[in-house]
């Protein structure tokens, strides 16, 4: 019998060539698109944020850099304000965003598919619409404080709209479904047999732990509201407290704290930053639902650009915006351990 000739070295090489360039040729498209898209207007921003002149006169490149600590040390307030309203409403989302995902993935059922469907039906609207109808419903007379008034059950003066309370439940609202829709995937992939064992293992109710975790963890939430939102602290922090109590009293287990949030930390982790990112640098929830005392650093940078017509300021603030929001994320995820997260750390 003759031996079999070995295969020519030839195809093989080839094949392993395709295989090594193959994700190179997927990533390309990508990568081409951050760059045309990102990268580049990165640059160009930076580049205008160097310019001197006006808009009469002409801009010329002076390699401006002083224009940085100008720009920051009077504009700090905004950018301050727009991190804590941006903080808030996420903080926000995820309290109302988690129960949400969790009754869809553990309890949804045949009717899951129809649940996810509400959570981005607002998607179908637009975004501006969206904010038009808050303002509607938080009018002094409108669905929500108009039949309260006409009660007696508040103050004929009190009012929701032109506050930052309505710009941060603009924003809680409008970025919700970021948060939901990370968490309830990281829900679902959760195998039901660790909870299980969990709770045959004694995970049960979390008490007396969980009654003080969660009033602790609601004056916080109650406090922030109330510092933030410029209303009585005393209330929110009370209210906060006792509500998180009952939370952590009733709702909250041991197999909840030990298996199923640890493993939702991805979701957590996307769709706080998914919340985040875009919260902070937002300007429509803050123009039309907000006043003057609650405009964020979206808005003064949209005025430098279309109204004052001042391209370098507006550049340099929407830089030292887009850099911050970077140092936070990078600060995030180094204390949150993205290598845990993904498993490569073990």
């Amino acid at each position: 019998m003759s031996a079999v000739a070995p295969p020519a070295p030839g195809p093989v090489r080839r094949r392993l060539s395709r295989r090594a360039i193959a994700p190179y040729v997927l990533l390309a498209p990508g990568l081409l698109w951050l760059v045309l898209f990102y990268i580049y207007p990165a640059i160009q921003m930076f580049l205008v944020s160097l310019w001197t002149g006006n808009i009469e006169t002409g801009y010329e490149m002076t390699l401006n850099f002083g224009i940085y600590p100008e720009a920051l040390s009077e504009y700090w307030p905004w950018i301050v304000r727009s991190v804590e309203y941006g903080g808030l409403a996420t903080i926000l989302a995820f309290a109302l965003g988690l129960p949400l995902a969790y009754t869809i993935a553990f309890r949804g059922g045949r009717y899951k598919n129809i649940l996810l469907f509400l959570v981005i039906a607002p998607f179908f609207t637009s975004f501006l619409l969206r904010t038009i109808s808050w303002k509607i419903i938080l009018a002094d007379d409108g669905l929500l404080l108009g039949p309260l008034k006409q009660a007696g059950l508040i103050d004929p003066e009190f009012r929701l709209l032109a506050t930052p309370a309505a710009v941060v439940a603009g924003i809680t609202y409008n970025f919700l479904p970021f948060m939901t829709l990370p968490l309830y995937v990281a829900l679902e992939k959760i195998d039901r047999r660790l909870i299980e064992a969990a709770e045959d293992l004694y995970a049960g109710p979390w008490r007396p732990c969980g009654t003080i975790a969660g009033a602790a963890t609601g004056a916080a939430i109650g406090l922030l509201v109330g510092l933030i939102m410029v209303y009585s602290v005393p209330v929110f922090v009370v209210g906060g407290a006792v509500f998180g109590a009952i939370v952590g009293t009733f709702l909250i287990s041991q197999a909840f704290v030990r298996v199923t949030l640890p493993l939702a930390l991805p979701g957590i982790f996307a769709g706080s930053l998914l919340t985040f990112i875009p919260a902070v640098g937002d300007f429509i929830n803050a123009e039309l639902l907000g006043n003057p005392q609650a405009q964020m650093i979206g808005n003064v940078i949209q005025a430098r650009y279309l109204k004052i017509v001042d391209y370098p300021t507006a550049s340099a603030l929407s830089f030292i915006l887009m850099a911050a929001i970077l140092i936070g994320v990078l600060v995030y995820t180094r204390l949150l351990g993205t290598e845990q997260l993904t498993g490569s750390g073990v």
